[in-house]
Formats: C-alpha cells, structure tokens, sequence
C-alpha cells in the first residue's frame, strides 16, 4: 500500500484596516440597525 500526503504550509496575515474602511464599516451598520428597526416597528403595527 502506498500512502502519498502533500504537506502544504499556509501562512495567514491578518490585513489592517484603513481608517477609510472603518468608517464605511460604521456606516453601514448603522444604516443597516436603521432598517432593521425601521422593519421591526412596521411588523410590529400590524
């Protein structure tokens, strides 16, 4: 029986985020919990 294993090595570096990015990332969520509770309080009347 012959048993043929490839060895890999994968090096993972984690990206910094410009502050540029951050911010795009604040708005959106804040944008996105807007909807949601816009969504919830219609749901909500009915």
């Amino acid at each position: 029986m012959t048993l043929n294993i490839l060895f890999l090595t994968i090096t993972i570096n984690k990206r910094k985020a410009t502050s540029a990015e951050i911010m795009q990332r604040e708005m959106a969520k804040k944008i996105y919990d807007q909807n949601k509770e816009r969504q919830f309080t219609i749901h909500r009347l009915f």
